[in-house]
């Protein structure tokens, strides 16, 4: 018993983590991501944040963490967390990386979660 409750009193300070700020550090070289080539994630990898708002509309969250950007769009079906860097020759921060789960933090599909967006 007291362990349960041990165990829900965390999850709060657990919950915290999942959805966090935290942004990825950024990439080492020019190179593209290796996301660049799955598909249906065409939609976002390389975009600005100009283009994916206009994608998706209005983001829920902008969390900047220079030179980062990380924009988080929702639609109830999953959350889609989508980080900008600049080019390594400098200009717009892209689309280099992004993630994406349920609400709950459930992992799912990056490229299905982005045609659920798109469906808004």
């Amino acid at each position: 018993m007291i362990r349960k409750l041990i165990v829900l009193s965390a999850l709060p300070a657990l919950s915290a983590c999942v959805s966090g700020g935290v942004i990825p550090s950024a990439p080492a070289t020019s190179a593209p991501s290796p996301l660049s080539n799955v598909p249906g994630l065409e939609a976002v990898m390389g975009k600005t944040a100009g283009q994916i708002t206009r994608l998706f509309g209005t983001p829920q969250a902008d969390f900047a963490e220079p030179p980062a950007r990380k924009l988080q769009f929702s639609n109830g079906a999953c959350v889609l967390d989508a980080y900008l860097y600049p080019p390594r020759g400098g200009g717009e921060k892209r689309v280099t990386h992004v993630d994406a789960r349920r609400s709950d933090g459930t992992e799912v599909d990056r490229a299905a979660c982005v045609k659920a967006l798109q469906r808004r």
